[in-house]
């Protein structure tokens, strides 16, 4: 399994990456181990992630997600915590 996913660090920022297991990679982040962005901006919260058929189509979504504006990061971000879930399928999510 192959997941895009987005965090919040603690200045507010929104992180976005590729992942296999996004809470794993969560924990990753706050323990030092992700990212450099992150590693300053500690503790981090994982508000979204789309699960995708292959980790082609993972990096593909991720580098969209990426490039989004921040209005529409948060828009992913409250659609996940609207359904209960942040778990949003790659191939259906909601495109801005």
């Amino acid at each position: 399994m192959h997941f895009v996913y987005i965090v919040r660090c603690a200045d507010g920022t929104l992180y976005t990456g590729y992942a296999r297991d996004p809470q794993r990679r969560t924990r990753a982040h706050n323990a030092g181990r992700g990212a450099k962005y992150t590693a300053r901006r500690l503790p981090v919260s994982l508000v979204y992630w789309e699960l995708c058929d292959s980790k082609s189509a993972a990096l593909k979504r991720e580098y969209e997600v990426k490039h989004l504006a921040r209005v529409d990061k948060e828009r992913l971000a409250r659609s996940a915590v609207s359904t209960a879930s942040p778990q949003k399928p790659c191939s259906t999510a909601t495109r801005p």
